[in-house]
């Protein structure tokens, strides 16, 4: 009997004493109290406490936290604005002391959670309540920065710290975002038209610019065919004075009439008139007199021309 009395109360002394191990785990800190007051804290790994007499009171994670926020606020121009941000936070550091003041702080995470996401929902509202509902598309850096403004104070005296606040979402009312759709859509509208008549000025006047010079190209073409033209006429001229002058000088050193040139000059022209004429009708004074008439003018012509290149 003795020596079933010592084994159980040798059992009894090991269930006391591995009731005192305490296992934490990794990104964790046990509270320990005594008597319902606080006492110290255990790190993560295999601790002990005095069975019966130390309880824990709470275990703390020092991970990363996170939390999805909708609320909605009102601008001053009285624009309903919906939000849906992620709110990142974390036990600022593993000290003996923040852990204390998150341990004791809030009865619960619930507690803490339903405080936390207000301070914030109240520091946006007041934010937006300033601002008009045309301005709140292009400020979401600088309503995250008043938010950490005014709510870091607050979270380090609870013993927590705001890593990141992220606004996912902004929204308006139905009739306000088909409002904004249609400012939108007639501005794209009012870019394109002047765009589109830009294109058209570039067209018309590239075009007229290209008609302007077509049409200076064709007269310089012009005048340059009427100067050759020209020239070819008055060498045609000079040519023809200095054959008709060289068969003068021959004729008159043969001691030949020159009449006889411009004789033979007028049947040629003749001849040239029937061969090239394509059936035209020439009517010609045959007789006599009437090719006295022909030699006289066309002696008065070259007596003419000789007195001009004379006084040339």
């Amino acid at each position: 009997m003795e020596f079933l009395a010592n084994f159980w109360w040798l059992i009894l002394v090991i269930i006391i004493v591995f009731s005192g191990l305490v296992t934490v785990n990794q990104g964790t800190i046990a509270v320990i109290t005594m008597f319902g007051k606080y006492q110290r804290i255990l790190r993560p790994g295999l601790n002990f406490k005095v069975p019966l007499i130390e309880q824990v009171y709470k275990k703390i994670s020092i991970q990363n936290r996170s939390v999805e926020l909708e609320f909605q606020a009102i601008t001053i121009d009285q624009a309903n604005v919906y939000f849906k941000s992620m709110l990142l936070y974390s036990v600022q550091n593993a000290d003996e002391e923040t852990i204390k003041r998150v341990a004791f702080k809030f009865i619960s995470d619930r507690d803490l959670m339903q405080t936390l996401t207000r301070t914030v929902e109240g520091s946006i509202r007041s934010f937006v309540a300033s601002k008009k509902q045309a301005e709140i598309l292009t400020l979401r850096k600088e309503i995250v920065e008043f938010v950490k403004e005014q709510i870091d104070s607050a979270l380090e005296d609870w013993g927590y710290h705001l890593l990141d606040l992220q606004i996912n979402d902004i929204t308006f009312d139905k009739a306000i975002i088909e409002s904004m759709s249609r400012v939108v859509a007639s501005n794209n509208l009012k870019a394109a038209a002047e765009n589109e008549g830009q294109a058209l000025l570039i067209t018309k006047t590239k075009a007229a610019e290209a008609e302007g010079n077509a049409i200076k190209i064709a007269a310089q073409a012009e005048r340059e065919a009427a100067r050759l033209r020209g020239q070819g006429v008055a060498l045609f001229r000079e040519e023809v004075a200095k054959g008709m002058s060289q068969a003068a000088e021959q004729m008159k050193q043969a001691n030949l009439d020159t009449n006889v040139i411009l004789f033979s000059m007028w049947t040629e022209a003749i001849k040239n008139f029937a061969e090239v004429g394509s059936g035209n009708v020439l009517f010609l004074d045959g007789s006599s007199e009437g090719m006295q008439n022909t030699m006289k003018q066309i002696m008065a012509l070259m007596k003419m021309n000789n007195t001009v290149s004379r006084n040339e």
